[in-house]
């Protein structure tokens, strides 16, 4: 069992503060816990792990929670281990190993068959980093697919950190196979003019099944008029930070159209803290994941920029393949199999958590 420990880096002024008044004090690692009423993702992760970051937690209970932004009292939420695993459960290890085990047994075609070319970018750790095992967990579920399900395919998986060049340029000429991942909108939805972006990713690109649900929050100044929005209506006129390569599907959904805000596109999640900090932003949106990392990072606490509790939105992360390729949709389908097997099997939570304890250790052992 590895020592892990799900707390970040820099605990938040507002989590020592729960946390020595005993707040919410049933609320602890590696249990059960039933929500009562007033509780939010965001304190339930701070009285269990002393972090702000709740998605560990949707990850483990993605399939009760509808809305992070409204739980309802009664409802029971597994908190993971220190390890990651969920409570009475195996040890992510564990389930890793079984299920690379069982995948040995399964006989291979004696037909050759050309590696799938997949694609990603570094920077965006725990999502994908060639620093991390196996490059990733977005890497990692990818590469694993291609061999659940029935699959048994060879791959090849290369590193290139212009992510607007696998839209632009490297699926389309077919230089890559698949890029690991990205945000499609809903396609369906006709009732808003689409933007330049939405049309491309529509248009010219298929995705597989969601690989990942992750929270998109909204943060600001404590003091900002937007700190309390209760909708995207109400950020009308602000400027808005999200980094360059990352679509604004979910403000273009909720009636926010590109002439009514102006938007920063930095190429850090650090820039964008910087623009809200220094008053060049108004506010910075994109994955909690990746904001508590930049705000340990930066030795930022919940008194110095804030989540607003009403806004949020979950955005599924896909894999892409360009419509010119032959082999697009036969290659999204073996990838779609094996999630699938991935998921009912645990494997999939298991190579999550299992990326995420590396990670938060990574994280640690910089600060010492």
């Amino acid at each position: 069992m590895y020592n892990f420990n799900l707390k970040k880096v820099v605990m938040s002024a507002t989590a020592v503060t729960a946390l020595s008044a005993g707040a919410a004090a049933a609320q602890e690692a590696c249990t059960n816990y039933t929500v009562e009423d007033g509780d939010t993702m965001a304190t339930i992760a701070i009285a269990a792990y002393g972090t702000s970051n709740y998605q560990p937690i949707f990850n483990a209970n993605r399939n009760v929670i509808n809305n992070p932004n409204a739980l309802d009292p009664g409802l029971v939420l597994a908190l993971p281990c220190e390890d990651g695993s969920l409570p009475n459960g195996q040890s992510a290890q564990e389930i890793i190993a079984a299920e690379e085990a069982r995948a040995a047994t399964v006989k291979r075609s004696s037909v050759y068959q050309p590696p799938i070319k997949l694609v990603t970018g570094n920077g965006w750790a725990p999502f994908a980093d060639e620093s991390l095992n196996g490059g990733g967990f977005i890497a990692r579920l990818g590469t694993t697919a291609l061999n659940r399900g029935g699959n048994a395919r060879d791959y090849s998986v290369s590193f290139v950190d212009d992510w607007n060049s696998h839209l632009e340029t490297l699926l389309p000429l077919g230089a890559f196979d698949v890029s690991l991942a990205w945000v499609m909108p809903d396609c369906t939805n006709r009732t808003f003019e689409w933007s330049p972006e939405t049309q491309t990713r529509c248009t010219q690109f298929d995705s597989s099944v969601p690989v990942y649900d992750t929270v998109f929050g909204v943060y600001t100044l404590p003091e900002s008029q937007y700190a309390s929005a209760t909708g995207y209506e109400e950020f009308e006129g602000a400027t808005i930070c999200r980094m360059t390569g990352w679509g604004l599907f979910d403000l273009e959904a909720s009636g926010l159209g590109g002439d009514d805000y102006t938007r920063l596109a930095p190429v850090t999640a650090r820039e964008c803290v910087d623009a809200v900090l220094t008053g060049s932003a108004d506010i910075a949106t994109f994955e909690v994941q990746l904001m508590s990392d930049t705000m340990g990072e930066m030795g930022l606490t919940t008194n110095d920029l804030v989540e607003n509790p009403f806004v949020s939105t979950t955005q599924s992360l896909r894999f892409i393949a360009h419509r010119s390729n032959p082999f697009g949709k036969q290659y999204l389908a073996m990838l779609n199999k094996g999630l699938n097997e991935m998921r009912e099997s645990g494997e999939w939570y298991a190579i999550v958590s299992d990326t995420l304890r590396e990670h938060n250790e990574k994280l640690m052992a910089a600060s010492n």
